[in-house]
């Protein structure tokens, strides 16, 4: 076997000193910014112990209450990041965990009727009689249920690119899934590094895949747009306290039922985006044409997140919302 020159033989070792030190570099950072994201979600945030077990919320702000139902990879800490608008615009924003989610544990049933009844225990726990409700992706069906099974609770229901119940052929699937969705599902939402890892080289696979938002729709976005899509993307962080409830939201994803939308009293925005990747803006549609007297608001182009539409989109729900 021929021997290694000592040039050959310097440039192996100063690859290989370079590989480790991008490795401890790339570890140091992941550490950093995991626990970054772990204070964040650790502030703010209070636990209520209520008939229906122990659920993770935060209170934000004054006037009439709003209480904010995250979708899939959320938390109450997604719920405040949509509501802190509607907290300037003078309402009170109760965000909180759904089942499998941060502080909020998984229980036997978790249904959207039983997180249903859940978010009525808050309500309870927060002496609350009523609240309008936005339910956003995978917190629709919850929020329904809670129309449908609590209806004085609901002064209004705002359903934003819902996971929503449309007639299809039997073998297809509820919901559109994007490319990638399954593979990221495996593997990088099983591990805080790995997804880590995945967000910092390939944000725009995470946008496409988790965020279901063509990415060209973002890089042709204002700055301030560009910026919230990143938030999202960073506060799915740390994605191991968010697993179980990512589990049960694609169990109940994966088969939605029709409910009695016909039954729904409370005045009913819904919205959505055509380009939307998980394929919301046909059970939006049905839904509002479901619910007596829904106003559905479409827009051709945004995503799942509603990119270019945040500022219209919150001004909307303070407009539909505000008491009268």
């Amino acid at each position: 076997m021929p021997t290694m020159r000592p040039r050959g033989r310097l440039v192996a070792i100063a690859a290989g000193l370079l590989a480790v030190v991008v490795l401890v570099a790339s570890w140091i950072a992941f550490e950093r910014d995991l626990a970054r994201q772990r204070a964040r979600i650790a502030q703010g945030a209070a636990v209520a112990d209520t008939g229906c077990g122990r659920i993770e919320y935060a209170s934000v702000g004054g006037g009439a209450p709003v209480l904010i139902v995250h979708g899939a990879g959320g938390g109450f800490d997604q719920g405040l990041d949509f509501g802190a608008r509607l907290v300037r615009a003078g309402f009170r924003v109760v965000a909180m965990s759904r089942f499998g989610y941060l502080g909020t544990p998984v229980p036997r049933d978790a249904t959207p009727a039983a997180q249903a009844d859940a978010h009525t225990c808050l309500l309870d726990a927060l002496k609350i009689e009523r609240a309008a409700v936005v339910g956003a992706s995978a917190g629709a069906p919850s929020s329904m249920q809670l129309a449908l099974r609590h209806p004085s609770r609901v002064a209004a229901l705002i359903l934003v690119v819902p996971a929503a119940y449309v007639p299809r052929p039997r073998d297809a699937p509820s919901m559109a899934e994007p490319v990638g969705t399954q593979l990221l599902f495996d593997t990088a939402l099983r591990s805080d590094l790995v997804y880590w890892l995945a967000s910092r080289t390939a944000p725009s696979v995470v946008t496409r895949a988790l965020l279901a938002t063509p990415p060209e729709v973002v890089a042709s976005a204002s700055a301030g747009e560009r910026a919230r899509v990143a938030s999202i993307i960073e506060h799915i962080q740390p994605v191991s306290a968010r697993r179980l409830g990512l589990l049960n939201d694609a169990r109940i994803t994966s088969n939605l039922a029709r409910y009695e939308l016909e039954r729904i009293a409370a005045p009913t925005l819904v919205v959505s985006a055509a380009d939307d990747l998980f394929g919301t803006w046909d059970g939006a549609r049905y839904s509002a044409d479901q619910i007596p007297g829904a106003r559905f608001i479409g827009y051709p182009r945004g995503g799942h997140v509603l990119v270019g539409h945040d500022e219209e989109l919150i001004a909307a729900i303070a407009s539909f919302i505000a008491p009268r």
